[in-house]
């Protein structure tokens, strides 16, 4: 990014301080302990802790100018001519700047929520579009109301094309990112169980995710899973493009199958050939082809994006395993939706050996117990061993032992004690899942057993 000190004055009049036109922004800090160039300290307050106390080490830092809170005392070490910029809110103030940044840049705005796959299909539109334009996308898990503008604030000023991922706990959270971020074009991957706990159903999920289009451009188009009841019929006019394998959609796949470390499917009569694994990544893949077609990129073109693809971490993550094994590290989150729809992946393998380590799954309210259960549904052979972690885990395997599913189960209260009965079950012919919510660090099981190699 790229913003004068004299742009910083019209979106913030109040200040003290120079404001020499030729001194370039190139970077918004929040952390002031990370080293930036020329960078612009903004002091967030929460509840433990509160950013205007480290001022000095910012300036240290790197800092050449600060937001500051009006009703703050500014510190006597800071110099006259050092550029402070007085607002209310500090939060807000970081908020409005992205919004005046986005309307410098004006890129092409693509918001992508849903319960999962929201990574993953930001890769995968990151990857189609860079075939026509400069692309900019969340980084890590920049994707909430700090994270957003964090991300709009870092994009390139030559950005034409900016993939934002809106992740949310609440009622009202979407809405607000959506219309800060006041998206072209919006993709709704899937309603899954991720934060029942706090939506009560479903139902309530979907409408939370629907809140995206409060914010899309009244010329913005919407791209859903069009196999999920929740999201049809939901969204007026012709705005909505769904894509799925049921024969309705816009976008209708059919004919996967594995190919390699890959699969092979079509996206209505056109075939292409995804890197990936699984039935969920060829309809993840579908919306970044949907959205491509939308902006005229060639399937030669999608085609050559997707061989290509550089997928984030720890999603359906392929590497080679302790004793010729192939492990699956899916370990980066996990709701019953996706912890199923890994599994009937491995399932699709060729290997003699299918193992599964399923942990905890968190924020599913006061039916955990039930969704957790509701995975033993799809542990059968071609599955062979289940390993669960943890005591949510072991609910899957109660419910597996009492559905009397013919396959080897093993629970295990700790990551610890696991690793004994996993290293036994590996060999060239086995493949293993690992599949948790993000706090259960599951990726720490699979470090331990590479490196006993």
């Amino acid at each position: 990014m790229k913003i004068s000190l004299n742009e910083l004055t019209r979106v913030f009049p109040i200040r003290k301080g120079t404001n020499d036109k030729e001194i370039i922004i190139n970077e918004i800090m929040t952390d002031s302990r990370k080293g930036v160039i020329k960078g612009l300290f903004v002091p967030i307050v929460g509840d433990k802790f509160d950013g205007h106390n480290f001022l000095k080490e910012a300036i240290n830092n790197g800092a050449i100018a600060t937001l500051w809170q009006e009703d703050k005392e500014i510190p006597a070490f800071v110099p006259n001519h050092f550029p402070v910029y007085f607002v209310k809110d500090t939060l807000q103030a970081l908020q409005t700047l992205s919004k005046f940044y986005l309307d410098v840049v004006n890129p092409i705005v693509i918001g992508i929520t849903g319960s999962n796959g929201k990574t993953t299909t930001k890769d995968l539109v990151d990857a189609v579009l860079q075939k026509k334009y400069k692309t900019f996308k969340t980084q890590g898990n920049f994707n909430n109301h700090i994270g957003l503008p964090l991300t709009i604030l870092a994009m390139p000023e030559r950005t034409e094309a900016l993939i934002l991922e809106m992740g949310m706990n609440h009622f009202g959270e979407i809405s607000f990112l959506s219309q800060l971020a006041k998206p072209s074009y919006a993709i709704i991957t899937n309603i899954g169980e991720s934060h029942i706990e706090y939506l009560g159903s479903r139902a309530g999920i979907a409408k939370a995710k629907l809140e995206i289009l409060d914010g899309l451009r009244s010329n913005g188009k919407v791209i859903v899973d069009g196999d999920e009841p929740l999201l049809r019929n939901k969204i007026e006019g012709n705005r909505v493009i769904y894509c799925g394998f049921e024969s309705d959609n816009n976008f209708n796949i059919s004919d996967v199958h594995i190919e390699g470390t890959g699969i092979n499917y079509k996206v209505n009569d056109t075939t292409y050939n995804l890197p990936l694994i699984g039935n969920h990544n060829a309809k993840n893949a579908s919306f970044a082809i949907a959205l491509a077609i939308e902006l005229g990129i060639s399937a030669t073109d999608i085609q050559a994006a997707l061989n290509d693809i550089e997928i984030t971490s720890m999603r359906l993550q392929q590497l080679e395993g302790k004793n010729g094994s192939l492990f699956i590290n899916d370990a980066y989150n996990s709701s019953p939706t996706s912890m199923i729809a890994a599994i009937e992946t491995v399932k699709s393998l060729n290997y003699e050996k299918k193992v599964l380590v399923l942990g905890d799954m968190y924020e599913l309210g006061t039916n955990e117990e039930q969704l957790h259960r509701s995975v033993a549904v799809a542990i059968k052979p071609p599955i062979t061993d289940l390993i669960t972690i943890g005591d949510k885990a072991q609910w899957i395997a109660d419910e597996c032992l009492k559905k009397g599913m013919q396959v080897s189960v093993q629970t295990y209260p700790n990551k610890a004690e696991s690793i004994q009965a996993i290293s036994k079950t590996l060999g060239p012919s086995t493949v293993v899942l690992f599949k948790a919510s993000r706090g259960v660090k599951l990726e720490t099981v699979i470090r331990n057993l590479m490196d006993s190699n």
